[in-house]
């Protein structure tokens, strides 16, 4: 088939035109959440780009097969090979078994995917189901020198390959920008780059899942996952690999090492990465205690579906600044236009020339290195363009298939416009008593209740016509 798809490709650091290795097939690959708690508003947004990326594909014509890998073992709270698993972190916080935190967390992960309308890969496989794959690959890695024992671990010899950096002609200090870096050196390395593939009970004795080895007792690592679930269902070429920058080094580095030594030829063509969502201090991670999540995004009265639309107005090769100033915005313009759409007469003709026309404007937009703003725009001009109502529903809901906005869903009230009737009571009581403090003229209590409905969120507004209010 044609291929028109055009991505930015961080192994080459350019923009490529997409060639899978079997013509109108594609083989892709997502690195899924570490499931010890809630994934935060930064890392769905990766998610949603590749999303968008896989139904881009479809949408091109491809028949894709997407698997996702869960890891509920060996991913450490450092990015070296030190520090505690974060299962067992999550574990202790709340008292509950490795696995038990593992199942609540990867059902709250897909309970937000689906509030996003994120595709569930075609797979999505655990890493505890695939033991007996890490084994064997960590063993033919002995067998062919590239990997050593060491304190009753197991590492991979970096110095055994020709080009370990493959993302980058940086050097390693560098490259560990935005990687954590309170980590102690493991003295059982050779060479400070080496990574371990399999953790015995000599290096964390309190690990609660562990399997017999060659090696001894204990669990693989975290890099080690990613190589075997791919090719168990994807086999030995990849097409796509995808996952956010901060996976870039060490995690997809390592990868690439151990997966084409064992293989012994090139594994994955095209390697995605998205950007960083910000807030005002700076990156958005766990690690600084509290953090944004879709459940927090809809108590504070944001429909999910407009971070959805936030990240798709942003290119995802650009961090992204999230703010409630600017959700606040979001909110308005899509529950304006759901409204718009949910106007269009459906029972006029479609013009199929108008819609072909613009049907293919949308998908050039989508395949100039998924341009989801311009794509976005295209939905706005059908819109204001000259057609029947018909052909603009029909171009609505073809692109919705990439958008996942529920577009042509109806209208959709904006919550924050919604009164509840508790404190619509609540604010009509407040008023009359400030009116007898007025009456009275004890002005300080008048300015008291303003100012107690003010931190409430709501504002006050005397008129001829009396007292106003509305939310802030």
């Amino acid at each position: 088939m044609e291929n028109n798809v055009k991505i930015f490709n961080t192994l080459t650091r350019k923009v490529e035109t997409f060639v899978p290795n079997e013509d109108g097939k594609v083989k892709m690959y997502t690195c899924g959440p570490t499931v010890y708690h809630f994934a935060h508003i930064g890392n769905l947004r990766s998610y949603i780009m590749e999303d968008v990326l896989e139904k881009t594909l479809r949408y091109a014509g491809y028949d894709v097969k997407r698997v996702m890998n869960i890891t509920d073992v060996g991913h450490l709270s450092s990015d070296a090979d030190t520090g505690e698993d974060k299962m067992l972190k999550g574990a202790k916080r709340e008292h509950k078994t490795v696995m038990e935190i593992a199942k609540y967390y990867t059902d709250a992960f897909f309970s937000d995917c689906s509030k996003l309308n994120i595709k569930r890969p075609d797979v999505v496989e655990p890493a505890t189901n695939c033991i007996p794959e890490f084994i064997h690959m960590i063993e033919v890695l002995l067998e062919k020198g590239y990997a050593y024992i060491a304190g009753e671990n197991v590492y991979f010899d970096t110095s055994k390959l020709d080009d370990y950096y493959v993302f980058s002609s940086q050097s390693e200090k560098e490259l560990m920008v935005g990687v954590r870096d309170d980590v102690s050196e493991d003295e059982n390395k050779r060479n400070k780059s080496d990574f371990v593939l399999w953790f015995t009970k000599s290096k964390f004795d309190n690990q609660e899942l562990k399997w017999d080895s060659p090696w001894g007792v204990g669990y693989p690592g975290w890099h080690i996952e990613c190589s075997c679930i791919s090719m168990k269902h994807l086999g030995e070429y990849m097409d796509i690999h995808c996952g956010g920058v901060d996976n870039i080094f060490p995690h997809h580095t390592n990868e690439i090492a151990q997966s084409e030594a064992y293989l012994g030829h090139k594994w994955c063509n095209y390697w995605f990465h998205v950007h960083h969502l910000n807030d005002k201090s700076g990156k958005m991670s766990k690690s600084k205690g509290d953090f944004l999540t879709v459940s927090l995004l809809e108590e504070k009265g944001y429909l999910p579906l407009v971070y959805r639309m936030f990240c798709l107005q942003s290119h995802y090769r650009k961090p992204l600044e999230f703010s409630y100033e600017v959700m606040d915005n979001m909110e308005n313009s899509y529950v304006k236009l759901r409204k718009t759409i949910a106007k269009l007469d459906a029972s006029t003709e479609v013009e199929q020339d108008k819609f072909d026309a613009y049907k293919e404007k949308f998908l050039q937009a989508l395949e100039d290195d998924l341009n989801t703003s311009m794509a976005l725009t295209v939905v706005y001009e059908v819109l204001k363009a000259d057609m029947t109502d018909a052909t603009k529903l029909a171009l609505v809901k073809d692109f919705d298939y990439v958008l996942s906005l529920d577009l042509a869903a109806g209208e959709v009230a904006n919550p924050a416009d919604e009164i509840d009737a508790d404190l619509e009571a609540y604010v009509l009581e407040k008023i009359e008593e400030r009116k007898a403090a007025k009456k009275e003229k004890d002005f300080a209590k008048a300015d008291a209740i303003r100012n107690e409905l003010l931190e409430k969120g709501i504002v006050l507004e005397d008129t001829r016509e009396g007292v106003k209010w509305k939310k802030a």
